[in-house]
């Protein structure tokens, strides 16, 4: 269920009213079929979460496309023009470097870059939030970015919750109980639900469930009897949070009956250009 300023909201009028695109109307729909409540304050928070989450998929499939590659820390690398390795194989942000451009070099240069699936899902977040919010606030809440496992800035506000509902944008994980000792790093698989049914994990590309369990699955010791399966939570940042520094684009056109909106621009499919 959606609700708004304290109203029941059809996700009809939100795609009919608003320009929706193709994952946006899937979100829409998702909510509003959902036993959860989806609660906002304003119509504005609420765009703003579909322009966000929006982001975090085209993020995932440019990040697929960039050609980084999958590693453990050990083997891990990055483009030294931007950033320090650690010595346990995180990328520490050089000193005189914006974050931003830190972030974006990842996408433009990926086959300089290797690392394990939580920082590649770090590296999405931060990729979207940057295209979500103000380029000043963003050089200002993340200027000291360390990308190592889940480390991230207390300013993604990131909350993992218990659902049953899960919605393009989200970060998910498949457990592996059964995985082989001798590859650790396979005990499960961080991804991104990219809509329609597909996943975008870090080592195991884009894929459907079915395929991603098969992939863990193959990756388990002798004699397992356990399958992989799909873990039943969410990590989200906190789009409620991030919203105050919106950069405004895209917003969406039309009114939702009963709520007024002030955003005018609509949002659209079109990717960007780096």
């Amino acid at each position: 269920m959606i609700w708004i300023a304290g109203r029941q909201v059809n996700p009809s009028t939100l795609a009919a009213g608003w320009g929706l695109n193709r994952v946006q109307v899937e979100i829409v729909n998702k909510m509003a079929r959902s036993q959860e409540v989806f609660e906002f304050p304003t119509p504005e928070a609420l765009q703003f979460e579909l322009k966000m989450r929006d982001h975090l998929v085209r993020s995932a499939i440019a990040l697929n496309d960039s050609g980084i590659e999958f590693s453990t820390f050990v083997d891990s690398r990055c483009n030294e023009a931007y950033w320090n390795r650690t010595e346990l194989g995180g990328f520490q942000l050089r000193n005189g470097i914006l974050p931003s451009q830190g972030i974006i070099d990842i996408f433009r240069n990926g086959r300089m870059y290797a690392t394990e699936c939580a920082t590649a899902m770090v590296i999405i977040l931060y990729h979207a939030t940057l295209r979500s919010i103000r380029p000043a606030d963003f050089e200002r809440m993340f200027a000291d970015i360390l990308l190592y496992d889940w480390r991230y800035d207390q300013d993604l506000d990131l909350q993992t919750v218990s659902t049953n509902t899960f919605l393009p944008g989200d970060i998910l994980y498949f457990a592996n109980p059964d995985y082989n000792p001798a590859k650790p790093w396979w005990q499960g698989e961080n991804v991104v639900d990219l809509g329609r049914g597909l996943y975008y994990g870090h080592g195991a590309g884009i894929k459907p469930a079915e395929a991603l369990i098969d992939f863990l699955n193959d990756e388990r010791r002798p004699g397992a009897t356990r399958s992989a399966y799909l873990v039943r939570q969410a990590t989200r940042p906190g789009f409620a949070y991030l919203s105050q520094f919106s950069n405004g684009q895209p917003g969406m056109t039309g009114r939702l009956q009963g709520v007024s909106t002030s955003i005018s621009a609509q949002i659209g499919s079109t990717f960007w250009n780096e």
